[in-house]
């Protein structure tokens, strides 16, 4: 079996001032100081990056953006371009989150493109699939996750996917407490990857990792990842607060 380089994001969606934001990556570097077998991404508000970014220039935790437009440049008021979030630094961008999908209308067609644009200006999808409660009640996880992969990885090669991370967010577990149980995510996280061999192939498939998102918890954690399928965790509310960002990061050691 492949070995993936775990890897553990934190989502701050709309939230933390650009001092409160300085304040808590430099707590986080010093409690993940060390730590070298987990890839530890944090993706503050646009209004943060440049800060956080210059926090973090020498420190092995990487920087991502939570959204961005698909033309480089133009007349999108309000909007941010994939050259403007390379140009802060950026690594990694989340495209196709939930609460995109759900409150700004985002659909699948629009995921692709932002996937296609991050890819072309050399940075890396955080790719967001999951199913509502009443899909899964309806019996339509795998449906609804066969889509959502299908479409937004729509015209993208052997070459462009090994830069993607995909992330599970079952949408019910987002901001609710809820959390799936360890066999519920991996049972997931394994039709994921069973999709990526027959889009792709094998190899690409071992070799892509999967993130779980929603609730996740230093108490969830380590269920989480003895999974063989999940590679990482999406957080969100935890990574607000540094210690409990560190502990989730240092899953390995719980």
């Amino acid at each position: 079996m492949m070995i993936r380089l775990p890897i553990i994001a934190g989502n701050w969606k709309m939230n933390k001032t650009v001092g409160e934001a300085i304040d808590l990556v430099r707590k986080l570097k010093a409690l993940i100081s060390g730590i070298k077998e987990v890839e530890v991404v944090v993706a503050p508000p646009f209004t943060a990056l440049y800060a956080v970014g210059k926090e973090l220039n020498g420190s092995s935790i990487e920087l991502s953006a939570q959204n961005l437009h698909w033309e480089q440049k133009g007349a999108y008021t309000g909007e941010i371009s994939p050259l403007m979030l390379k140009d802060l630094g950026c690594k990694y961008v989340i495209i196709g989150h939930s609460e995109r999908r759900q409150y700004f209308g985002e659909n699948d067609e629009i995921v692709n493109l932002k996937i296609k644009s991050a890819i072309k200006n050399s940075l890396k999808p955080i790719l967001c699939i999951g199913e509502t409660l009443t899909e899964r009640e309806e019996g339509k996880t795998f449906s609804v996750i066969k889509r959502q992969l299908e479409a937004g990885l729509k015209d993208i090669g052997d070459k462009e996917i090994r830069e993607i991370v995909i992330a599970y967010e079952p949408v019910w577990a987002i901001g609710t407490g809820r959390t799936a149980t360890p066999q519920q995510a991996q049972e997931v996280h394994k039709f994921i990857r069973e999709k990526l061999e027959v889009l792709y192939s094998k190899d690409i498939s071992q070799a892509i990792r999967i993130q779980y998102g929603g609730s996740v918890t230093p108490e969830n954690i380590k269920g989480l990842m003895d999974r063989e399928d999940i590679d990482g965790a999406l957080v969100g509310g935890a990574s607000l607060v540094a210690e409990s960002f560190a502990r989730i990061v240092r899953f390995k050691e719980i």
